[in-house]
């Protein structure tokens, strides 16, 4: 993959490092995902960062899991990064690492602190050193076992490692200042007890280190040279350094930059975690999740979503992102590469009285104008159509400009027709229209120089097949859920999936292979599930519609 052009403060920042000759002008970066979770559209931000960073500046990036905390890990979610991670379009080459790697040195590390006096075993429990910490404007006081020698730590920590004691009653600390202003540094736990077996080194361990103290010893391992992390570590990074320097190790540099926050989504692995448990939706991967593999099963392509990425660039202050421009960016994508066709969602049946009764015929229909190398198919014509009940009126205000008694319209590719008659259920319902067509307008050309004011979609009702069809609206009915008083679950949008059963599609949407992604002429872009479909019997996905909101946004401005 070639790399972008853009340049932000990010990359003005390594363009400095390459001029000075910094670490000989080498470019490392890392994409530090935890596997508690499926990765979202906020973590493709940070993917494009770090592995594009790479790609620009001939540099190399490595994938990294900070699997530190084994109780909500799974190799489930290690599989499913690695997927999402490829499938945007990025590799990292043999450069897959684990924190867990590092578990041995980190240990070193954490003896090492001890024996300089830079860390002490606590006895007090969460709840007590959450007290002790103080407040924003009040500063902490000391536990009272900060002050064990040397020795005493050593031992208990090593006793810790053994599985001497249960979870909660002891702690390594690092020995900082509880009286900073910043209570990150009110000295901070950097080791806990926890018995829970490892989704990779099984039952060695007991004893698990923070994220603080894992990363940027990971980072230095790994001969990192640029850390980016999200905004939210800002107040982390004394740590960071603080750390490395006391251990006298290879010094990374870490940068930070505004994470994306998007409208009508939350971006928090626990929140989506809960709509998951308390099936709100049906898995991560539901293609109304915010997740990479959501917005893939949804339609998204890998492009459209770096292209969001690129066209949001990097900020060092929080804003919230306008969903329409993801929209954009996907629309744009699939305009260029998606082949259309034509199905009928919400059918009424046509009947054109004076067309031959066994007659079929085949019209030459486009497959994208946009781009004439990808050909024309053959659609079958006959009597009985099908076409959108809303494509009827039989009272047809003044600007109705479609189907009503007495008009005539374009049927796409094939004849004018023009309707003469209808069929009406007992209770009212419209079940036949009876129409007459013009067999001079074969193709849909006017025959006279006659003009119509609307071109329908339609199918042949005998070669017709019947597909389930899936709509999706926003998951959240707030633009922005961070500025409500409501928890985001009294926001969740109960009515987020119509799913449509009766649907009528033309013969060759039947056999696409799964994540085919096509428009339904008219009516928007879709997507062959990757899940649910079996062969001959797909289930479509609606990605987007084919109104870009973002453009009429834009022209307003």
């Amino acid at each position: 993959m070639e790399a972008k052009e853009n340049t932000h403060f990010i990359h003005e920042i390594v363009e400095e490092d390459i001029r000075n000759g910094k670490h000989d002008g080498a470019v490392h970066t890392r994409f530090p995902p935890e596997p508690n979770g499926h990765l979202h559209i906020g973590h493709a931000k940070a993917i494009c960062l770090d592995f594009g960073t790479a790609l620009k500046y001939n540099g190399k990036c490595n994938l990294r899991f900070d699997d530190t905390n084994p109780s909500k890990e799974e190799t489930a979610y290690v599989d499913g990064i690695k997927e999402d991670v490829h499938w945007l379009g990025f590799d990292w080459e043999d450069r897959e690492y684990y924190a867990s790697d590092y578990f041995d040195q980190l240990y070193e590390y954490a003896e090492r602190l001890i024996a300089s006096g830079k860390a002490f075993v606590c006895d007090l429990s969460g709840e007590e050193i959450r007290e002790y910490r103080g407040t924003l404007t009040e500063p902490g006081k000391p536990s009272p076992w900060r002050e064990r020698s040397v020795e005493e730590n050593l031992d208990l920590f090593r006793r810790m490692k053994a599985g001497e004691f249960p979870e909660e009653t002891r702690t390594l600390r690092a020995k900082l200042d509880m009286s900073s202003p910043n209570v990150h540094n009110r000295d901070p736990v950097i080791y806990r007890i926890m018995y829970a077996r490892h989704h990779r080194t099984g039952d060695k361990w007991c004893i698990y280190p923070m994220y603080d103290f894992t990363h940027c010893i990971s980072d230095s391992i790994e001969k990192i040279t640029h850390s980016f992390c999200t905004l939210e570590f800002e107040v982390h990074r004394y740590l960071y350094d603080w750390f490395l320097d006391e251990l006298e190790v290879f010094h990374p540099q870490q940068i930070e930059f505004a994470r994306l926050n998007l409208t009508y989504t939350v971006m928090s692995k626990r929140k989506l975690l809960q709509m998951v448990e308390e099936k709100i939706v049906d898995g991560w991967n539901d293609p109304r999740m915010p997740t990479v593999s959501g917005l893939r099963r949804r339609g998204y392509t890998a492009e459209s979503i770096r292209d969001f990425c690129d066209r949001i660039g990097l900020a060092k202050r929080e804003s919230i992102v306008d969903l329409a421009l993801l929209e954009h960016c996907l629309r744009t994508d699939l305009n260029k590469r998606a082949l259309r066709y034509m199905a009928v969602l919400d059918p009424v049946q046509v009947i054109i009285d004076n067309y031959p009764e066994d007659k079929v015929e085949y019209f030459t229909a486009v497959n994208n104008p946009e781009n004439p190398d990808d050909g024309t198919r053959e659609v079958p014509f006959s009597k009985e159509l099908y076409i959108e009940r809303n494509d009827f009126r039989e009272d047809a205000p003044k600007k109705f400009y479609r189907l009503a008694p007495g008009r005539e319209v374009r049927l796409r590719y094939a004849y004018f027709v023009k309707c003469e008659s209808i069929v009406k259920s007992a209770t009212g319902e419209i079940m036949e229209i009876h129409c007459t067509y013009d067999p001079a307008s074969s193709g849909g050309n006017s025959p006279d120089g006659r003009k119509v004011k609307a071109t329908l979609h339609w199918v042949s009702a005998a070669h017709a097949f019947n597909a389930e069809v899936r709509h999706f609206d926003n998951l959240l009915t707030v633009s922005n859920p961070a500025e409500s008083e409501l928890d985001f679950m009294d926001l969740i949008n109960t009515e987020s999936r119509e799913i449509l059963t009766n649907c009528k599609l033309e013969p060759a949407l039947k056999d696409l292979p799964v994540e085919s992604r096509i428009q339904f002429e008219r009516i928007g872009y879709y997507c062959v599930d990757r899940i649910d479909s079996k062969p001959g019997k797909p289930i479509f996905n609606r990605t987007v519609g084919l109104r870009d909101e973002w453009s009429r946004i834009q022209k307003r401005k």
